[in-house]
């Protein structure tokens, strides 16, 4: 579904992605784990065509993203931001209906509002929630709303950042728990930027490290622990000796 060839990317002397080739078959859910700063948020953003890559060749389906239309290419992808980035001024539902209420997705207004309805009872959130402010919600409840509008629009691909940043171990493991169920019953194809080797382990397929702008080891989850490569061995163990430099 997505492949990525010896992508390159450089903020002024600042090379964050080195050489970056890697292959997200269809309707499996890849997570990406490094540090902090190792470039996963670009990768993301290459993809989405939000930042433009200096080399490399990024197709979708075998097409280039950069020769698609934009549109088209971006109505297929839901995304779940970190720290769910709703609109503050609008109630939940609206939040969750965003992409049905403008747009190539337009739906009647009614209609838009039973869809955010129907995908907030899917997150485990009831009616009532639809028409609070994001404000007036808990945490947890507004990263399940992220998660109800980045499953709105039926997407063929979802995105995930951080999913569970700033949630409690047990919220965490609710939010991994319906993403893990969500993809499935969808058949989507799923990547996820993550540093929680909770999250990883409930919701990858397959799983890449990132560190040093180049992939250096990919493989099903099931091998995670059992790589023999060492920048995930330390990673994953959280150790701060080994060929990952601990920023002090």
């Amino acid at each position: 579904m997505i492949d990525l060839a010896h992508v390159q990317k450089t903020f002024g002397s600042n090379t964050v992605l080195r050489d970056v080739s890697l292959t997200i078959p269809k309707g499996t859910s890849m997570v990406i784990i490094g540090g902090s700063g190792t470039g996963k948020s670009v990768l993301l953003k290459c993809i989405l065509g939000l930042v433009t890559p200096d080399a490399g060749v990024i197709s979708l389906d075998g097409q280039d993203v950069t020769t698609a239309d934009r549109d088209a290419f971006l109505a297929r992808f839901g995304m779940l931001f970190q720290g769910a980035a709703l609109f503050d001024s609008l109630p939940v539902w609206q939040n969750v209906a965003f992409r049905l209420l403008r747009g190539s997705l337009q739906r009647p207004r009614a209609e838009a509002r039973e869809i955010a309805i129907e995908k907030l009872r899917r997150v485990g959130l009831k009616p009532d929630v639809a028409d609070r402010l994001p404000a007036e919600l808990s945490g947890g409840m507004q990263k399940r709303v992220g998660l109800a509008r980045a499953i709105a629009a039926e997407p063929e691909i979802i995105f995930f950042d951080e999913p569970t940043t700033g949630l409690d171990p047990i919220m965490a493991g609710v939010i991994n728990d319906l993403i893990r169920e969500i993809v499935t019953e969808m058949g989507a194809t799923a990547m996820t930027i993550t540093h929680d080797m909770s999250s990883v382990r409930a919701i990858a397929d397959n799983v890449a490290m990132l560190h040093d702008g180049v992939i250096q080891w990919t493989g099903p989850v099931a091998q995670m622990d059992h790589s023999g490569d060492p920048y995930v061995d330390q990673f994953i163990s959280g150790r701060a000796t080994g060929p990952i430099e601990a920023v002090r």
